[in-house]
């Protein structure tokens, strides 16, 4: 089996809120297997149609899941996409070719990739993973604390909504006065695993938020989230930029000291040979 290194391309700190209207080709999260594949393989071959094909299939639907085994039936690359269920086709359409774009940047040759942004999910690899189960937590994050007379128990209610009787669906939204929720499944689910998927990922909100206004839980293959009166989990790109570039100035910093400090120590060790 594949297993998928995680990258969170933003900073762990300062994130307070935005807008619920936050755009869907917004980054959350990529992994990257650490085996790589051999340029000019088979399997790469295999790769480049399968994401080919997924490409094709997001301009007119929501979801797909191929098997590319064209160019070795001993090599084959699976794969699939989930756009959310509140985005039109052609937004889907965008979403998937914004991940596209950055797999080659993130996971260059990886045997198996995914890539998360807002509004959409994509992935391959060469284990088959369709149609598996999979609750694992991959990443979660809390808006700030709430204030005074917050009522957590709406919060509770829209997240009921999700996992109550009569929600059906691979995307489910529920609301309980000024807190909605939505929720997801991967396509490739059973209504059974999709079930035991959500409710994973609404006690992951419950357990992880506590009292914050906003939630994102992000399971293996399901997602869930919260927000209350319009205010919503994620950085806005001042925000990510900035915690970028401070984190490249600090290496920067960081390795011009050690290169100071090796130089003198290497001109002392020089002076010290001298007598």
């Amino acid at each position: 089996m594949t297993k998928l290194l995680l990258i969170f391309l933003f900073t762990c700190v300062a994130s307070l809120s935005a807008s619920a209207s936050d755009g869907y080709t917004d980054f959350v999260y990529a992994g990257c297997s650490q085996p790589k594949f051999p340029p000019g393989s088979p399997y790469q071959f295999n790769v480049d149609s399968l994401l080919a094909s997924l490409a094709n299939a997001a301009a007119y639907s929501s979801y797909a899941n191929y098997t590319s085994a064209a160019a070795a039936s001993s090599s084959p690359a699976y794969g699939l996409f989930q756009c959310r269920g509140d985005l039109p086709y052609s937004d889907c359409h965008s979403c998937v070719r914004s991940a596209l774009s950055q797999l080659s940047p993130l996971c260059p040759s990886a045997a198996g990739a995914a890539v998360q942004l807002r509004g959409c999910f994509l992935r391959y690899g060469n284990d088959s993973f369709l149609g598996k189960a999979d609750t694992s937590v991959l990443y979660n994050k809390c808006g700030p604390p709430a204030g005074g007379g917050y009522n957590s128990d709406m919060r509770d209610a829209a997240l009921a909504d999700l996992t109550s009787g009569s929600a059906r669906g691979t995307y489910r939204i529920g609301a309980a006065g000024y807190v909605q929720a939505m929720v997801q499944c991967v396509g490739d689910q059973s209504a059974k695993h999709c079930e035991d998927c959500v409710a994973a990922a609404v006690a992951e909100l419950r357990a992880a938020c506590g009292f914050a206004v906003a939630g994102d839980a992000y399971l293996g293959k399901c997602f869930a989230r919260y927000w209350s009166n319009g205010i919503y989990t994620s950085k806005t790109d001042h925000d990510d930029e900035a915690g970028k570039t401070l984190a490249i100035i600090i290496g920067l910093i960081a390795g011009v000291a050690f290169i100071i400090v090796l130089l003198s120590f290497l001109r002392k060790a020089g002076n010290y040979g001298k007598y």
